[in-house]
């Protein structure tokens, strides 16, 4: 994957701290409800992993308390997981039977505020970090007090504002699921024709699985598989974080991901690592566009939590997925043994003792 990359110790300075053109005064504020939804269960408790083990994990949906933003979202006991509160609206609408459920993940885009309506916690704000396809989620972060005092069942109110958001000066850039409140911390950096965006990771596009053939990116993720040791060492990302901005190589999003020599799409991390095959974390798109104008700067420190100051980094390190350390011991046979024909009547026993 060769990107132009221009590695920052931290934020850009004053100088650089200039807004971009955006048409942000033509969009239109929505307010959005859903529930918090109780993890979702299967009717086998056990997902097979790509080394072949089965496994009982917690999985996507309820309240997670100590996976937030900024922790990291791979090695852990877990699938799917999905940090903070995940909500589901299950109000039946006009038209489809679940009409309003597509309608918030539609809306609901990262960075907006949430409040919650119902419930001991009523009055407390957060903001959306993620989507989650498949299930359907839209998630938002608390902090700990609160996720330790909502109740499934709880009501949270989103004020949604980002779709239709255009940058001005960068008509062949097209945004996906930001807030113009993310964007401005973001803080994008116009440099010449071309528009630095800062991010934690560089990604391959072949690497991307659960999340492809969909003709939309506006309603869910696309999950990076994570199982080959050489591709993770490589690209650094047993360093992954919740919240974390990846840049995608390759990668096309403005009308579901599909792969594109030329083009690249820039997300956030939104949910936990997988052992099943095709699966891994989640990267919602915000940005996508030809490599000639948009470029990504490598910046540890580019992660949501950062950007609205909401709780410190948690410090990479590198972990092995959980279904991806058997594969990294896969016993070495030496090549000059000849090969073994268990089909013929004549096997060497020879050949047979590895």
């Amino acid at each position: 994957m060769l990107l132009q990359q221009r590695r920052v110790a931290g934020l850009p300075s004053q100088a650089q701290r200039q807004p971009l053109r955006t048409n942000r005064r033509d969009l239109v504020m929505q307010a959005v409800m859903g529930e918090i939804t109780n993890p979702v269960g299967r009717a086998n408790a056990y997902r097979i992993g790509n080394d072949g083990v089965p496994r009982v994990l917690p999985g996507p949906g309820g309240i997670v308390i100590n996976r937030r933003i900024g922790d990291p979202c791979v090695g852990f006991a877990e699938d799917h997981v999905e940090p903070g509160v995940a909500l589901r609206s299950p109000a039946r609408g006009p038209g489809a039977p679940d009409g309003p459920n597509p309608a918030l993940m539609t809306s609901a885009c990262i960075g907006n505020v949430a409040r919650v309506v119902t419930g001991p916690r009523r009055g407390a704000r957060g903001i959306v970090t993620g989507k989650h396809a498949g299930v359907d989620h839209v998630l938002v972060d608390f902090d700990t007090r609160t996720l330790c005092n909502l109740n499934i069942g709880d009501r949270i109110q989103i004020y949604s504002c980002g779709l239709g958001l255009q940058l001005l000066d960068y008509p062949d850039i097209t945004v996906l699921n930001c807030s113009p409140g993310l964007l401005r911390r973001w803080n994008p950096t116009p440099r010449g024709r071309m528009l630095e965006v800062r991010v934690t990771h560089l990604v391959p596009a072949a690497i991307l699985g659960s999340g492809l053939g969909v003709n939309t990116a506006l309603r869910g993720d696309v999950d990076l598989e994570l199982f080959d040791p050489a591709v993770r060492r490589r690209f650094g990302l047993a360093t992954l974080r919740f919240g974390d901005f990846v840049c995608v190589g390759g990668a096309d999003s403005r009308f579901g991901f599909s792969w594109r020599k030329g083009r690249i799409t820039i997300g956030i991390v939104a949910h936990g690592d997988s052992t099943v095959s095709g699966h891994g974390p989640g990267i919602v798109a915000l940005l996508t566009g030809p490599i000639a104008r948009l470029c990504p700067v490598l910046d540890r420190n580019a992660n949501i939590a950062a950007l609205y100051q909401i709780r410190p980094l948690a410090t990479p390190h590198r972990r092995v997925p959980l279904a991806g350390s058997a594969q990294s011991r896969v016993r070495r046979y030496n090549r000059r043994r000849p090969a073994v024909f268990l089909d013929t009547f004549r096997a060497d026993r020879h050949a047979l003792q590895v």
